[in-house]
């Protein structure tokens, strides 16, 4: 397994003396991650800060995929590619996407993916997509469910914002035994069950420091 790049460590420092002053974060969990295990990061999704936000609070890199749009511009594309992003076309079958993935995984990194596929403009949680769990159950992988919750449900300049992780899951745990799509599905729906019980928590906590 590749250790993470020198480039990656030091704007990572950086970047969180950025974010503390001007988004500032508060994480639980923060170390649930197995050591040197590969696993699915599944995550709700309110910002662009988003992957910012689960590399910063993870001493291991986080691999993302991201709207193909972003590597049109190599410089840009080839920074991010640093940080772990690799493209995804959308409106397309994400099959390349996925073997990418895949092929991370079955090299024992780590791999964040949006449950949700797309950033949520009213900060409530949507309908999962199953391609997490499809990729988690194709390389026996399991998955650590994440939830980052903003101040008001957005992520603002200046307010705090929280990131908590949950236990790995196994896919068994999860209830997928044949890899059926409707298994996937009501697996999908356990990971955003869990996922919505954090932001639950966080949105409590919120609403007693005000």
């Amino acid at each position: 397994m590749k250790k993470e790049s020198a480039l990656f460590r030091v704007a990572r420092a950086a970047c969180k003396i950025f974010a503390k002053i001007f988004y500032p974060y508060e994480v639980e969990n923060g170390f649930s991650l197995p050591e040197n295990e590969r696993v699915v990061i599944c995550c709700n999704h309110i910002s662009n800060l988003d992957p910012v936000f689960l590399n910063l609070t993870q001493h291991r890199l986080i691999h993302f995929m991201a709207k193909s749009e972003l590597f049109k511009f190599k410089p840009f594309g080839a920074l991010i590619k640093k940080f772990g992003a690799f493209p995804v076309v959308r409106g397309n079958d994400g099959g390349k996407a996925i073997g990418t993935a895949e092929e991370l995984l079955n090299e024992g990194h780590v791999v964040g993916i949006f449950l949700e596929g797309r950033r949520s403009r009213s900060g409530e949680l949507q309908k999962p997509h199953s391609g997490a769990v499809i990729i988690a159950h194709e390389t026996n992988t399991k998955i650590v469910p994440a939830c980052i919750t903003g101040k008001n449900k957005f992520v603002n300049i200046f307010k705090k914002t929280k990131i908590t992780y949950g236990k790995p899951v196994s896919c068994e745990e999860l209830g997928i035994t044949e890899g059926t799509n409707n298994e996937f599905r009501q697996a999908s729906r356990k990971i955003m069950e869990l996922i919505s019980e954090m932001r639950e928590e966080h949105l409590s906590s919120f609403s007693k420091q005000q």
